[in-house]
């Protein structure tokens, strides 16, 4: 249990199970939301813990165009192709490896070829890694045996006043972008680049995730609230840079998230079903937790102006995110003082 965190997960989806973490107090509580079987993680929808590809986010209408040929995708969010399809990384069978020596596992999956209607043999290794900082660290790689969109992401969902323990509107967030790509009806970005400035989307410095996600802002009204890709401020840095983070007033528990990819889709959890049941029978409400999900952009392999998801024989795709937990020992107000519905845009 290096620094005090202590993370549980399996070789169905790389699913992480668990993610237990101290308050300002001392007492630790699972931050991360999940299931207490493997009969609800088959059954599913959501994607709770589970590594997520071979395509990370939404594909417009399960297809793309790669060196003059047509692929042809599931369309599992109608009309779109969403994390993969139905059968994607979240539901295969990974081999994993213990580290020897630390706290840490290596988990590797072949995809092969045609598998979801992608081309190419994909060879995927994912590590999850506990750091004496309370971190954990999530490498990808992955090599293909011909040419294939990639997009890998880790998709927990947090709440850092413990999972069941309500919804994430008092969490603080803060997003290192300035940024964001607007979406059309069914969530696939439209192609700009706008600028969160005079917008419900400037997360730039801490603001409650509730604070205006109700708001009268037709993109908030698409998404059903925040289900968006923000681009990070990355300058010349070309290695793992801040991308985000969550602050819960009430136990004082931080996350920061560091990534080398260029976009964080923040999702608050708007289709959560309000009945859904967790761990320990506690019920999961909507936006009872957020995904920070480090990923390229959505769409990118019909968005020449988004940057590449292609990979090709003889390249291996690397990607690093850091989660790292840590607390703040000054007691806050808590959320319900905080902000209003009266005061949101």
């Amino acid at each position: 249990m290096p620094g005090g965190i202590r993370i549980r997960f399996i070789s169905l989806g790389g699913i992480i199970l668990s993610i237990e973490v101290p308050d300002r107090d001392g007492a630790t509580a699972d931050v991360a939301l999940g299931y207490d079987t493997l009969d609800d993680y088959f059954a599913d929808e959501a994607y709770l813990g589970s590594i997520v590809g071979r395509y990370a986010n939404r594909i417009a209408n399960g297809r793309f165009s790669l060196d003059g040929r047509q692929y042809s995708l599931a369309r599992n969010d109608f009309p779109n192709h969403l994390h993969g399809g139905p059968l994607g990384f979240h539901r295969a069978h990974w081999k994993v490896t213990p580290f020897e020596n630390g706290a840490g596992a290596v988990l590797e999956y072949e995809s092969v070829d045609g598998e979801e209607g992608y081309p190419g043999r994909l060879n995927a290794r994912v590590t999850y890694a506990l750091t004496r900082q309370s971190e954990l660290v999530v490498d990808y790689h992955a090599t293909s045996s011909a040419p294939t969109p990639v997009n890998l992401t880790q998709h927990t969902y947090f709440n850092l006043a413990g999972h069941g323990n309500g919804d994430i509107l008092g969490h603080e967030l803060t997003v290192n972008a300035s940024l964001f790509t607007p979406v059309g009806e069914s969530l696939i970005p439209t192609g700009e680049l706008r600028r969160v400035e005079g917008t419900p989307f400037d997360f730039r410095t801490p603001r409650f995730i509730g604070e205006r996600i109700d708001g009268d802002d037709e993109q908030l009204a698409l998404g059903g609230g925040y289900d968006h890709n923000f681009v990070l401020e990355r300058g010349s840095h070309t290695g793992t840079t801040f991308a985000a983070k969550l602050f819960e007033p009430v136990t004082g528990r931080i996350l920061e998230v560091y990534t080398s990819e260029p976009g964080t889709q923040v999702y608050s959890g708007n289709s959560l079903p309000g009945s859904l049941r967790g761990k320990q029978g506690r019920v999961y409400g909507r936006r009872g937790g957020v995904a920070l999900e480090t990923q390229h952009f959505p769409d990118s392999p019909n968005q020449p102006g988004f940057p590449s998801t292609i990979l090709r024989p003889g390249k291996t795709l690397t990607s690093q995110t850091v989660y790292r937990f840590s607390t703040d020992r000054a007691r806050g107000i808590p959320p319900a003082n905080r902000y209003r519905p009266e005061s949101r845009l």
